[in-house]
């Protein structure tokens, strides 16, 4: 590999324990990683909750407490209908009380036998970090901001809250935010609310924000990298992060090459070991969960010169620097 690449620790080192959970955290911290990342979500007393969505079936034991049963409902979050059981109908000492679960258990079955962990807040993810022997910085994504606006629950005014119950300034250096919505960052950037702030682009389609905004006509994540788009872009945010596939290609060269330009900051998500989310030159065998060849898709991610990398097992690209 060329010269150190920022290493974020996707969900804690989830490769290791279920994600978002106190031990995935504090693996990661120990493991070295430069940055944890966690994903935040609303309760209905405005608490930010450390889960990747508001829909809570698939990464806690909820369907299995008789007591919330009858919370179940559909919803639609940024447009995709969905059925389950949502943070935002849940107080956050009702969440305090489920327990973190392995979403992907038939690729990561080891951390099905991790004993089960309560939930977290944003709050109880800042004092691990601040707890660490070494400088961890922390990558806040804030999700579904728009939804969230709309329910009356805005991400930026609980982030202000969750700062101040855990003892950090609004600017701490050690904060970086991101969201694939600009109007939640740009807020968050105006109330000088994190140190740095980044903004998520998947390869298509349209942010959420942009969407209720302008309606369909809205321009999307690709229309955004264009060159005219991703100057103003500049002026507005940090840096951008990227899916790994696209920087991989032609045009996510061309973004890069761009954004740098621009003195902008890329990252990417996310680098995985298992067969399943390789390509499939460095896929090994038959079972998606195996791991393949890693080791050369890791180099070949890093050597384009991006500035971060998300991992889920911050180990594997810290061990090849």
């Amino acid at each position: 590999m060329s010269a150190p690449v920022f290493v974020i620790a996707h969900r804690g080192a989830c490769g290791y324990r279920p994600e978002h959970s106190r031990s995935a955290y504090e693996l990661a911290c120990a493991l070295g990683a430069d940055a944890v990342e966690p994903d935040v979500v609303m309760s209905r007393d405005g608490v930010l909750v450390v889960r990747h969505e508001n829909e809570l079936s698939g990464t806690t034991d909820v369907a299995s407490r008789a007591e919330f049963a009858s919370r179940r409902r559909r919803a639609v979050v940024d447009g995709v209908p969905l059925t389950g059981w949502f943070t935002e109908d849940f107080t956050w000492d009702e969440l305090s009380t489920l327990h973190c679960a392995e979403p992907m258990p038939t690729i990561r079955p080891e951390n099905t036998r991790v004993e089960p962990e309560k939930l977290l807040r944003l709050a109880d993810v800042l004092g691990i970090v601040a707890a660490a022997a070494n400088l961890v910085k922390t990558v806040v994504e804030l999700k579904h901001g728009t939804y969230f606006d709309q329910l009356g629950l805005p991400l930026d005014d609980a982030l202000a809250r969750e700062l101040e119950l855990a003892g950090w300034a609004r600017d701490d250096e050690r904060l970086i935010l991101e969201s694939f919505e600009l109007d939640v960052l740009q807020r968050c950037r105006s109330a000088g609310v994190g140190a740095s702030h980044v903004y998520l682009m998947d390869t298509d389609g349209i942010a959420p924000d942009q969407l209720a905004r302008l309606g369909k006509g809205a321009p999307g994540y690709a229309a955004q990298r264009e060159p005219a788009q991703l100057a103003a872009l500049a002026l507005a945010v940090d840096g951008i992060s990227i899916p790994v596939d696209l920087l991989m290609s032609e045009e996510g060269r061309d973004t890069l090459d761009r954004a740098h330009a621009l003195g902008m900051t890329v990252y990417t998500f996310t680098l995985r070991p298992e067969n399943r989310f390789l390509p499939e030159e460095c896929q090994v065998g038959a079972d998606p969960s195996a791991w393949g060849n890693w080791q050369g898709h890791f180099d070949a991610v890093v050597a384009t010169g991006v500035d971060g990398v998300f991992a889920d097992h911050p180990d594997l690209v810290l061990a090849r620097q």
